[in-house]
């Protein structure tokens, strides 16, 4: 084979100067067979398991890094929902399961293990427990709260609604309550509980995403699922073609996105090939960071924008993720995931920044959600914010989901004795946020009405 410099040169830019990174290698396992009615066994049987599976995936991301000189910035692990392995236990209060979760990820030292969740798109059933035995709401026996606070690396999600099944209203409302629970319970660290919570509508089952992984019922016994990242490289190479049409910015995007995926591709063929699973999606998301260089917003105003947030955002977005999906489908014939552009605010200098100049607002944020790959993410909103009004933006985030029959999601931490104009750190790759606004204006009597907003019209189509 020969091997133009070039190209060998363009790959050494993109990884050195440009960020380009593979976010995450995620191996999914499945936990369907760990269930018992004792809950201490059901949490061995999960903890052993993933030992078992898990072993050699830190080491082997490690050797993949040194050997392709391809940063792997995270090994995760996603697991079949909880609440699934759970409903055979005579407990429903899951906190042998988070500690299970919790001390296998740390003994075989990845960075995050997802799946302590629950699939309610239209209902309850035993093993979602997010009433206790006599049916009152408590705070432990909440599925995504029952880890916060007990836990260092696990992760929650909750799916409240999906195209085909309408928007479960009593799981909305639940939410609400639940995330300003977790707000409060790690009050000390800025809210930091609520960034390992997701609220999903139309949630896919092979996410290697954190904080929304976890692997779905139709996944093999194991697999391997790769995010990969590259913001920078993408901003890098419209910086070649200021002069041109937005034609040849969308096809500049398609051949960069095709780059970065077939980088991806190679990584996870190699990983799923040294521990003997199944390689599952690539997911070609583009993931920024709050480093320089490495920023959603910052492609969009290099496209022409003053300020991302400003008008034609939405816009540029809708085209950078179309021209991503396009490219990036080309390189690989297995992506799934999630797969577009991210738009977490403050894991993206740039997103940081439009909101530090006024640009960017919560409304505009959902605008944009409607056109890119899940929605409202890492928003830090002022503590004294409702549980009724988070339960409104999550019914808001998910219509848009149910009805475009797309992925949609929230995260947002009301972050106790903050205010519009505060900052929040977290650090790490969660970065900080500027204090977003919320209207006042009360959505209550709407969110107690309670039961399912009905599924769309386009849900029959089959």
């Amino acid at each position: 084979m020969l091997f133009n410099t070039d190209d060998i040169l363009e790959t050494t830019r993109m990884i050195t100067q440009n960020k380009l990174d593979v976010r995450t290698i995620t191996m999914g396992i499945s936990l369907r067979d760990c269930g018992h009615p004792d809950i201490k066994v059901t949490a061995q049987k999960i903890y052993d398991k993933i030992c078992r599976k898990a072993e050699h995936l830190v080491k082997t991301g490690e050797n993949i890094e040194v050997e392709l000189g391809v940063p792997i910035i995270n090994k995760r692990i996603s697991v079949t929902p909880i609440s699934m392995v759970g409903e055979s236990c005579d407990s429903n209060d899951y906190v042998p399961l988070a500690q299970a979760l919790d001390n296998a990820g740390k003994q075989v030292g990845v960075n995050f293990i997802g799946g302590f969740s629950a699939l309610v798109d239209k209902g309850y059933t035993k093993g979602d427990p997010f009433k206790d035995m006599k049916g009152n709401w408590a705070e432990s026996y909440v599925v995504p709260l029952t880890q916060i606070g007990v836990t260092d690396i696990v992760c929650s999600s909750v799916s409240v609604g999906s195209t085909k099944c309408g928007i479960n209203m009593d799981a909305v409302k639940q939410m609400g309550e639940v995330v300003k629970a977790a707000a409060e319970r790690t009050a000390d660290r800025d809210a930091i509980g609520c960034a390992k919570l997701v609220v999903f509508c139309n949630a896919v089952p092979d996410n290697p995403f954190m904080a929304g992984a976890f692997h779905g019922v139709t996944e093999p016994e194991s697999v391997i699922n790769v995010g990969v990242s590259g913001p920078g490289v993408v901003k890098y190479a419209l910086e070649q073609v200021r002069d041109g049409d937005i034609g040849m910015v969308a096809e500049t995007i398609k051949k960069t996105a095709f780059k970065i995926t077939r980088v991806g591709q190679l990584v996870a063929q190699e990983a799923a090939r040294r521990l003997n699973t199944q390689f599952g999606i690539i997911d070609l998301s583009l993931a920024p960071t709050p480093a320089i260089g490495d920023s959603v917003a910052h492609i969009l105003e290099e496209i022409g924008l003053e300020s991302c947030g400003g008008p034609g955002t939405t816009a540029t977005l809708a085209m950078l993720n179309d021209a991503v999906k396009k490219g990036g489908l080309m390189a690989s014939s297995y992506v799934g995931g999630l797969s577009g552009a991210f738009i977490p605010v403050s894991e993206d200098a740039g997103m940081i920044a439009a909101v530090e100049r006024g640009a960017l607002s919560l409304e505009k944020l959902e605008a944009m959600t409607c056109v890119c790959s899940v929605g409202l993410d890492m928003i830090a909103i002022p503590g004294d914010t409702t549980a009724a009004t988070i339960s409104a933006i999550i019914a808001d985030e998910a219509a848009i989901g149910m009805i475009n029959n797309k992925t949609t999601a929230v995260r947002l931490i009301p972050v106790p004795g903050k205010d519009v104009g505060d900052r929040v750190e977290f650090g790490g790759l969660l970065g900080y946020a500027p204090v977003l606004g919320v209207k006042k204006f009360s959505a209550e009597k709407f969110i107690n009405r309670g039961g399912r907003i009905p599924a769309p019209v386009r849900s029959l189509t089959n």
